[in-house]
């Protein structure tokens, strides 16, 4: 493998931020989806909003888009971005005790969206831990990954 296939490696082995100014401003779609396992006790207080810090979802939702809006403040070497929208959007699977976090994030730009989303659906669920961890201490955050993307020189991508 060649220096040139890193994307952040400079000539000299130091990290760089990738130039991205040569490249067309194109719509850009990213789907993050993640898992919250809670215990059944813990999601019937989650599900009647009778935890000890109030409604998880709504602030799970508004903790994970203002997380999106900062990517680039956390992550390196990440560029900041214009978001024309992120969404966190939740699904509670009774069966399993299970809350499915997908979070979405859009532009147009010159630079994908993928950190965003991911950052989006991490916040949202470690927020959800942090509003039940005062009756459970043993959540589960699992399996977050990218199922959707769009855009760019890549492309399409969806996960299996």
């Amino acid at each position: 493998m060649s220096d040139q296939d890193f994307s952040h490696m400079s000539a000299d082995g130091s990290i760089t931020m990738v130039d991205v100014g040569h490249k067309n401003d194109t719509r850009r779609v990213a789907i993050v989806r993640t898992v919250v396992e809670v215990s059944p006790s813990t999601l019937d207080l989650l599900k009647r909003q009778a935890l000890p810090k109030g409604d998880v979802l709504t602030t799970a939702k508004v903790a994970g888009i203002l997380a999106a809006k900062r990517t680039w403040e956390l992550i390196p070497l990440c560029h900041p971005l214009f978001l024309s929208y992120v969404d966190v959007r939740f699904s509670i699977q009774d069966e399993t005790c299970q809350i499915h976090i997908e979070a979405e994030a859009r532009t147009t730009g010159q630079t994908g969206v993928e950190m965003e989303a991911l950052v989006a659906a991490q916040t949202a669920a470690m927020t959800i831990y942090d509003m039940c961890k005062a009756v459970q201490k043993d959540i589960v955050i699992r399996d977050c990954r990218l199922v959707y993307k769009a855009g760019g020189k890549s492309g399409e991508f969806r996960a299996e």
